[in-house]
């Protein structure tokens, strides 16, 4: 069942010089998962790559029933199930390109943006710095800007007291973007992730067992003490990257078990260089704290059901009479799985003119540029078709990853 693929036009404008990309042609052949899930990691303005791979899988045609999200990825994920199926990408593109527009300021002209970005290195840095620091100093139109006057931080009690920024905005452009009633209906299951302030346990809220508004999406992205926690239902929330910023265990621990294909998409990648400077020990600090050891995850999930597969074998081997009313059977029966899980493994890639503010550098080329390697990657990954079959192996689990391919094919790769 391989999906039938086709060399198409170059990548979109952010890989200029990149190889070919992958078209997939029609849909691609689907084996028969209960569980088509879409993971989404929290990152900021790292979230245009997210959206690249969703309109992958909507050129793919995956019939994606559950989406999770976390913080920047909560917000992917509501205009994703916010909008009828033929509008999503376009709603996407619209959202990215409203929240990439400076709060205050008219931005770049597109011509200017353009040859600063395809210029040289110099100047393509000299870009994300600017644009980074206009995001810290004016905010982001439709999603957050400064509070006027400044917080002064010794003081408390006032309600703007809690953070420097103000999100009231992105309530506005969610409305707009998204049709909650929809959401809410049930063609698409969401989660997103946040952590309660008070408690500091981490909270799912999901369309299964709560009435989804803006708040909640909101709440998974308010990362302090840029922003302050959202209220809900009387208690107050922030970022779910706080306690983790990956809700893959979400999807693969869910019960009642289902076999399950899963797209994890991240945003920062733990592996990297040993930093050279203070500057890249920023960055690699960001990278290894918002990664949340995903793959870290991904073994240890695989390990578990590894042995509730084996155990299952086993108990298909003992006779019917010997298991029938004992206890120690039934008890082994429930926490045995036959179940499958594939893990296909996105991992957005570190660019060289990207610090350690690439999280809050909004612009519409670093966005489109986002976008393209999310769309390359995706098609990659479904050009292998094998990829998706349902694991063959002791454990019922297989992750696949197209960077780690590519890695390990070189020497000293891994």
């Amino acid at each position: 069942m391989k999906p039938r693929v086709k060399l198409g036009r170059q990548a979109d404008e952010g890989s200029r010089s990149g190889p070919k990309a992958l078209h997939v042609d029609d849909r691609v052949s689907m084996p028969p998962y209960e569980t088509v899930a879409l993971v989404l990691q929290g990152g900021g303005a790292l979230g245009a790559y997210q959206a690249g791979v969703f309109e992958g899988l909507q050129e793919a045609q995956i019939p994606l029933n559950w989406i999770a999200g976390i913080s920047i990825g909560a917000l992917n994920a509501a205009v994703i199930a916010g909008n009828a199926p033929e509008m999503r990408v376009k709603r996407l593109r619209q959202f990215w390109e409203t929240i990439c527009a400076p709060a205050m300021t008219p931005p770049l002209p597109h011509a200017v943006e353009h040859a600063l970005f395809h210029g040289s290195d110099v100047t393509r840095t000299a870009l994300s710095f600017f644009q980074a620091s206009s995001a810290a100093m004016q905010g982001q139109f439709g999603f957050f800007h400064p509070r006027f006057p400044s917080v002064l931080p010794w003081f408390g009690g006032a309600s703007n007291a809690k953070s420097w920024y103000d999100m009231s905005p992105l309530k506005a452009t969610l409305e707009r973007f998204c049709d909650f009633d929809r959401i809410n209906a049930g063609e698409i299951r969401v989660s997103v992730g946040a952590v309660n302030v008070a408690t500091g346990n981490f909270s799912y809220f999901d369309s299964t067992r709560t009435r989804l508004r803006a708040e909640h999406f909101m709440a998974s992205g308010a990362l302090p003490p840029a922003f302050a926690p959202v209220e809900i239902d009387g208690e107050f929330f922030w970022d779910g990257g706080i306690v983790s910023n990956t809700p893959l265990q979400e999807v693969l621990r869910a019960s009642p078990r289902r076999d399950t294909l899963a797209f994890q998409v991240d945003l920062w990648n733990a592996r990297g260089a040993m930093p050279d400077n203070l500057v890249d020990v920023a960055e690699r600090l960001k990278d290894i704290q918002y990664s949340s050891r995903t793959r870290f995850v991904t073994d240890t999930m695989q390990s578990e059901q590894r042995y509730r597969t084996v155990l299952r074998k086993v108990l298909e081997k003992v006779p019917e009479a010997m298991r029938k009313d004992d206890p120690w059977f039934s008890l082994a029966d429930e926490l045995s799985c036959g179940k499958h899980y594939n893990v296909q493994h996105l991992i957005y890639q570190q660019r060289e003119f990207e610090h350690d503010y690439k999280d809050y550098q909004f612009g519409a080329s670093t966005m489109n540029s986002h976008w393209a390697a999310g769309l390359d990657d995706i098609r990659r990954t479904l050009a292998n078709g094998s990829w998706l079959e349902p694991p063959n192996n002791d454990a019922g689990f297989v992750t696949h990853d197209v960077h780690r391919v590519k890695a390990s094919a070189k020497p000293g790769g891994a």
